[in-house]
């Protein structure tokens, strides 16, 4: 008896102890709010299907130069990425991505007032510029060490073979020069056919009688 009214007692007890360890539990930490907040940070937006592979991207990037290597580091739709290093040391990141399907991405270049092989450029943040190529292709260069500066970048820039780039399907093709047409030369005028002059005396009308030629059938007379 003493047992059954000891638990009624402490069933209210319990009955708190439960919905406490329920709400903790369901409530977010603060750990799993950073995480939530830096879930996708940097990764790169959905590419849409029409999106040129990376791999196409390859032949445009520039080789090495001097004591600078050219790396391949990343490729996926859409997306080629390569590392710039010298005596092993990563300067800078080289890029090449479609914007196609990436809301933003190539807007930002309407307003460019800098350009870079005729193409517009425009500085994103303090460490990266990039160019616009024929409003698909955008062409980055991201520093990653302090003493690669904007100057090294536009360098690099003019490095890429921004002008393949620009040709490849997809990309707006530039307009071909028109074909020069040659003026038509004229013809040489035929001499004007002189008619014989009518015999002295001859009214006008005049016709020259007909001649009966002889030994010819009738059908090879001369029509009059």
């Amino acid at each position: 008896m003493s047992f059954t009214r000891w638990l009624r007692r402490l069933a209210p007890l319990m009955v708190c102890l439960v919905l406490l360890v329920t709400a903790c539990s369901s409530a977010p930490s603060k750990y799993d709010q950073v995480q939530k907040d830096t879930t996708g940070f940097r990764a790169p937006a959905a590419v849409d299907k029409k999106a040129e592979k990376g791999g196409t991207f390859n032949q445009f990037f520039p080789g090495d130069q001097g004591n600078y290597s050219v790396i391949p580091y990343q490729e996926k739709k859409g997306f080629a990425e390569y590392k710039l290093e010298q005596g092993g040391k990563t300067l800078a990141m080289l890029t090449i991505s479609d914007t196609t399907g990436i809301p933003g991405s190539a807007e930002k270049y309407s307003a460019a007032a800098e350009s870079v092989n005729g193409f517009p450029a425009v500085d994103q943040g303090s460490t990266a510029t990039g160019v616009l190529v024929n409003g698909r292709y955008q062409v980055k260069v991201l520093s990653r060490d302090p003493s690669f500066t904007k100057a090294d970048r536009v360098a690099w820039l003019q490095k890429f073979d921004l002008q393949g780039l620009a040709q490849l399907k997809g990309a707006i093709t530039p307009a071909t020069k028109p074909t020069k047409t040659l003026p038509k030369t004229p013809s040489a005028a035929a001499p004007p056919v002189t008619p014989e002059p009518a015999p002295a005396g001859a009214q006008p009308g005049f016709k020259l009688p007909r001649v009966q030629l002889p030994g010819l059938s009738p059908s090879l007379q001369p029509a009059s």
